[in-house]
């Protein structure tokens, strides 16, 4: 079986599974819009705009308005592979998302999550 490229994945798509993660955990879809907000500086009336016209992940990092410097502080492993060691840029962003998500769901704070005062 072939496998499927992340990269047009429609953002749409995964955003609830986002949201679902989340809110499992006890936080809320406004945390995951800001933790969105933040990586890509999208405003939420762009955020949803991209999330109504069915845009895959490589569309929604490229039109992002200005991908945040800090992010190059998300350290760790998602799905296995350490971030650091992701070469396709568009992945990387992919997966820094997934890595901000993840941390959402494990309970850390807002301001860690954002790199905030590290």
């Amino acid at each position: 079986m072939a496998r499927r490229d992340v990269r047009k994945m429609i953002f749409a798509s995964v955003y609830p599974l986002y949201i679902e993660k989340a809110e499992k955990k006890g936080r809320t879809k406004e945390e995951v819009d800001e933790i969105i907000r933040w990586l890509t500086s999208y405003s939420q009336e762009a955020l949803e705009e991209k999330i109504e016209n069915n845009i895959d992940f490589e569309t929604f990092f490229t039109d992002a308005p200005e991908l945040n410097p800090d992010r190059a502080l998300i350290k760790g492993s998602i799905c296995g592979v350490k971030l650091e060691e992701i070469e396709d840029p568009i992945m990387k962003e992919i997966r820094y998302l997934d890595k901000l998500i993840d941390e959402l769901a494990k309970g850390k704070v807002m301001n860690k999550i954002l790199r905030k005062n590290i």
